[in-house]
């Protein structure tokens, strides 16, 4: 039998935490494995419990969830953990910052149950949780942050054309399927794309993709969104 997925919940909310914990106990495949009421015990739990999984609140007292994020996401102790960030505000001025620190995604609090057992499942996978429109938020974030507390940009130069492609596209919110049809790609020479784009990036995942086409000027906020499938 498939070992569940491990799940380790973070927030400064009692109520949320046992809420939470109840949900992913009673999800086939998934089982909590602790809890944390601030950043600093979400990175001692994951050090100690090596969840899959942090559920993890932004808004928490003395460590935050992007410090504990960053620390997790950066520690080769612990980096296999991922992180699905849970706002209570779907414009959440942190959002960026978590995303920018290691996590997978981000979720909103008021999530319906089911999408966000989906949600831990997507990210244990191994896959970042960053629909079309948290790309558009997280390109809003960018694009009101100065220039001076941006990240350094990424260098491109390793990047063959088609890769770079993909890369916009990516940054546009398109899912690997709507790259297949718009560049009337096969689904696996996609995937070899994104493996390279990751690799020569040194990005995460996807989420850290779609930033790092920002940060190199690949791609600006002010310009209209890729067409869709069909429509080029």
């Amino acid at each position: 039998m498939t070992e569940p997925i491990r799940v380790l919940i973070a927030d400064d909310q009692a109520l949320l935490r046992g809420s939470f914990r109840v949900l992913v106990d009673n999800a086939p495949g998934l089982t909590a494995v602790g809890e944390a009421a601030d950043g600093a015990e979400a990175v001692d739990g994951v050090r100690r419990l090596r969840p899959d999984v942090v559920l993890m609140d932004i808004r928490m007292p003395g460590t935050d969830g992007i410090q504990a994020t960053r620390s997790i996401a950066g520690s080769p102790e612990t980096a296999g953990t991922r992180v699905l960030i849970l706002t209570t505000f779907d414009l959440d001025e942190y959002v960026y910052g978590a995303l920018r620190a290691g996590a997978a995604g981000f979720l909103l609090k008021d999530t319906p149950p089911e999408v966000l057992l989906t949600g831990i499942r997507t990210v244990a996978a191994g896959e970042s949780l960053l629909a079309p429109s948290v790309t558009r938020r997280l390109i809003a974030e960018f694009a009101r942050l100065p220039r001076a507390h941006r990240s350094p940009a990424p260098a491109l130069e390793a990047l063959t054309a088609r890769e770079r492609e993909v890369l916009v596209l990516v940054a546009r919110g398109l899912s690997n399927t709507d790259i297949c049809e718009y560049l009337h790609l096969s689904s696996g020479t996609v995937k070899t794309h994104m493996g390279r784009l990751l690799s020569k990036l040194g990005a995460r995942d996807r989420a850290q993709l779609v930033i790092s086409a920002y940060e190199s000027g690949l791609v600006h906020a002010a310009r209209p969104s890729a067409p869709k499938p069909g429509h080029r």
